[in-house]
């Protein structure tokens, strides 16, 4: 399963709400060289994180944005970026991972300050699972804006907002949790009133391409897009596709060891007003 590894999880968690997507990580064979890439393409340093040699916690300014961790290519894993949403009980939600048919592959493990659950939904797209154990004592997002917002590309985005909402406890109604709204063909996820993430149908589940294959899609956003795309490729990156979304433009790129991600100059995942 193409996806990041628990041992990754947070040392602090942007928002507290109950399943509101915390954390993103990377897994990457070299970490020295992925360091170098996001530090000269997005301009983050990097701090030895409390998981041994191999994992670092690259931060923007003084806060921590995600975690960067290095496997040996003996692993047979996918270099990829994965995102983590925040649970109150890792065990209840990894349970109700299995028993809507998705797949738990590492975990509830207890790491550092958490429990991390590595999982995929039934249509194959990774992303994990974060209970937190302890409080977090890193400072929020400056302004309440978020590091990074996501946006799954499924087969159905009707259905897997019913997968991860049942998962997730979305739209319970439960104190944090995070609403969803059916807007066009797509759903909606907001959580303490921001829009974090976005549901778009039209994957396939067997295609060779992995941008067309149900995956969820990091994005960080980034002043200007052209001048992001242009240092990714003095670094080794590549540009997959550039257009323009929701009023603003957006990249996908490719890092030198493999990895997806997406940079954009929008202030939210359903466009400039979010």
């Amino acid at each position: 399963m193409t996806g990041s590894d628990p041992r990754t999880a947070p040392s602090a968690a942007p928002l507290t709400g109950s399943a509101a997507p915390c954390w993103v990580t990377l897994m990457t064979r070299d970490l020295p060289s992925a360091q170098r890439f996001y530090s000269e393409v997005l301009g983050w340093s990097f701090r030895p994180g409390h998981l041994g040699a191999e994992f670092s916690v690259a931060r923007r300014g003084d806060i921590p944005v995600a975690g960067i961790f290095a496997v040996s290519t003996a692993y047979q894993v996918a270099v990829a970026w994965t995102p983590y949403f925040s649970v109150a009980d890792a065990d209840v939600a990894a349970a109700r991972v299995r028993e809507r048919s998705g797949t738990v592959a590492v975990g509830p493990l207890t790491l550092g300050k958490g429990r991390g659950v590595l999982a995929s939904d039934r249509d194959g797209a990774a992303f994990g699972l974060w209970e937190r154990i302890e409080p977090s004592t890193s400072p929020p997002a400056p302004d309440g804006h978020a590091h990074a917002w996501l946006r799954l590309r499924t087969r159905n985005a009707f259905d897997a907002a019913i997968f991860y909402g049942e998962v997730l406890d979305w739209a319970s109604g439960r104190p944090g949790c995070c609403d969803v709204a059916y807007e066009g063909d797509e759903v909606i996820v907001r959580c303490e009133g921001r829009p974090l993430a976005r549901i778009s149908s039209g994957a396939v589940e067997a295609a060779v391409d992995p941008v067309v294959r149900p995956h969820w899609q990091v994005q960080f956003p980034v002043d200007d897009v052209p001048v992001t795309v242009a240092a990714a490729e003095r670094q080794g990156g590549s540009l997959v596709e550039e257009r323009s979304a929701l009023g603003g433009r957006e990249a996908t790129l490719r890092d030198p060891d493999g990895a997806l991600f997406t940079v954009t100059d929008l202030r939210g995942p359903v466009g400039t007003e979010s």
